[in-house]
């Protein structure tokens, strides 16, 4: 009997390694051409529209439409569009006030991406607008910002993710701790796809889509539009870039259960994807090879991942109780004890201090996020248990109201 559980152990241990495995190497690309923009400068030709879906934003609406308008790009070649939808408060109005053009939203809007459908929909006819860029209210933009995704438009690209900075990192832990998340993304698996042929990772704000990608329509059906477009992408061949010049500044959540609420919607909606693509994304990667089908089968497996690698934990913890023999090199670490877990919290922060050291901001600055980022990271496996057993079904906006924060101090 125990050397049938043995084997279930090494052969789910197996599975577990080779996930781990996959994205650790992978995640070395992006040291390839350290510090190289991937695209060279080009003079301004595209016209975007720019979309920006609003729920109760009235305190920070303002502030992005301002740090839009000082692009360092013609005046001719953007137009700013405000969706409001469900606001109970004057969204609408300091976005007009502040130079917006409304779109007033004519449907019912459950989720941020039946905001955009709608958007979409009424600019088809927009023949002078030639892509869109879609940020969050509670934005900051960096000047560069539509010059940067001009580029890459020139180049050829379809679809881009921008660089996704932070606007309050200094707050606590929590946002501390979301910046790190992110610059973690933008190295070792946005940048890094870039470098071998592969796809980055759309992720919910500062992205950007010539008009003919959704010209027939954006369908998705998960609380994570975002996520799930990007394997939509990967389905149709089209590689999301990484233009990691062009920057905007996102306000994190500062409480934790605010951060506990948006996290389980983020876990539940890569589970729906992993349910409705899955399938789909391993038949098209055997089929064509196409890297990014296989990238966003892997991602949207993550939360399953997650538990069973806390599962294998704790029968590796079991196995020490009863003095299992175990021949691995993973078992004789763990046999270390407290000094394993040492080491790799150690690790941990080395790889913390580095991203931020790489995207040329001081450690002190983000020190708390730095110290309990190992602690975000593991609150999130009671999350990913609980989204195993209860979904989240409804989207629920996050608090925003850091209005108070200087662009020109971000950008230098």
């Amino acid at each position: 009997m125990v050397n049938v559980v043995v084997t279930i152990y090494y052969i789910l241990f197996a599975v577990s390694f080779i996930y781990c495995m996959y994205f650790a190497i992978t995640g070395l690309f992006g040291f390839k051409n350290y510090h190289k923009s991937m695209f060279g400068r080009h003079k301004p030709k595209y016209k975007f529209g720019i979309i920006i879906p609003t729920r109760n934003e009235e305190q920070v609406i303002g502030a992005l439409i301002k740090s839009l308008q000082k692009q360092r790009y013609p005046e001719s070649l953007y137009e700013i569009f405000v969706i409001p939808n469900n606001c109970t408060d004057n969204t609408e109005k300091a976005a007009r006030d502040a130079g917006a053009t409304i779109i007033d939203c004519k449907v019912t809007v459950k989720v941020k991406a039946d905001a955009l459908s709608y958007a979409f929909k009424y600019l088809k006819k927009r023949e002078d607008i030639d892509a869109y860029v879609i940020f969050d209210a509670d934005n900051l933009v960096h000047p560069d910002f539509l010059a940067r995704m001009n580029d890459a438009l020139c180049e050829g690209v379809e679809v881009a993710q921008c660089f996704r900075d932070a606007k309050n990192m200094e707050d606590n832990w929590i946002t501390g701790s979301y910046t790190l998340f992110y610059f973690i993304q933008n190295f070792f698996f946005n940048r890094a796809r870039m470098n071998f042929s592969g796809s980055a990772a759309i992720n919910g704000t500062g992205f950007m889509l010539r008009k003919e990608v959704v010209k027939d329509g954006f369908h998705t059906v998960t609380l994570t539009e975002d996520s799930e477009f990007t394997g939509q992408c990967a389905l149709r061949g089209i590689q999301v870039a990484f233009v990691e010049d062009a920057i905007t500044y996102d306000e994190h959540p500062q409480s934790f259960w605010m951060s506990w609420k948006q996290r389980k919607r983020w876990t539940s909606g890569c589970l729906a994807c992993l349910k409705v693509y899955g399938g789909k994304l391993f038949k098209n990667f055997l089929k064509t090879g196409y890297i990014a089908s296989f990238d966003m089968l892997m991602m949207y497996t993550a939360p399953i991942m997650v538990v069973l690698g806390f599962f294998l934990s704790i029968v590796l913890f079991l196995f020490h109780i009863f003095d299992v023999e175990l021949f691995d090199f993973f078992s004789y670490l763990y046999a270390w004890g407290i000094l394993f877990f040492i080491l790799f919290y150690i690790a941990n922060v080395a790889m913390n201090v580095f991203v931020v050291k790489y995207n040329h901001k001081s450690a002190k600055n983000i020190l708390s996020g730095i110290l309990f980022f190992t602690l975000f990271i593991a609150t999130w496996i009671p999350i990913n248990i609980i989204c195993l057993f209860k979904k989240t079904e409804t989207w629920e906006p996050i608090k925003h109201d850091r209005s108070d924060v200087d662009l020109d101090k971000l950008v230098n």
